[in-house]
């Protein structure tokens, strides 16, 4: 039962590859960092590092092999971004360019609720308010006529 837990828990390890890891243990964990940072866009909700797709791996690769020529994390992360764009970020940053990822969802939000209120305080009330003394009686009498069938 423990054993079933441990490897459960381990599951997200097991996208890198022993042979794509980096032999120095500090760019090892600066390439675990970034590679959480950066979405699959062939899976699209998971990580570089939880992915098993192919794309994913040449990502990994290339990663490692930028922080293994010396780049800083913001070197190695432009390098990625400046050739699969801002989509390939799981948090991408708040610009014009991404602005739709960020606020999309609430304006469509703001939109839909804007649209319900405006809907329900078009509607009329249902009932004989506002009839005049003869609607009312007209509307008396064909209730009764409906009622005796």
């Amino acid at each position: 039962m423990l054993t079933t837990g441990v490897l459960l828990a381990a599951a997200p390890a097991w996208a890198v590859n022993p042979d794509e890891q980096l032999a120095d243990p500090a760019q090892e964990a600066r390439a675990l960092h970034l590679g959480r940072e950066l979405r699959c866009v062939v899976c699209q909700n998971q990580s570089i590092d939880d992915s098993n797709a192919e794309l994913a791996r040449d990502l990994r690769i290339v990663l490692r092999e930028r922080i293994a020529a010396g780049d800083t994390d913001e070197q190695a992360m432009d390098y990625i971004v400046a050739r699969y764009g801002s989509f390939v970020q799981l948090r991408p940053p708040v610009r014009g360019d991404t602005a739709a990822l960020w606020f999309g969802p609430l304006a469509a939000l703001l939109l839909g609720g804007a649209g319900v209120l405006i809907y329900l305080r078009s509607r009329r009330p249902v009932g004989l308010e506002g009839l005049t003394p003869d609607e009312e009686a007209e509307a008396a009498r064909m209730l009764k006529e409906g009622g005796d069938r």
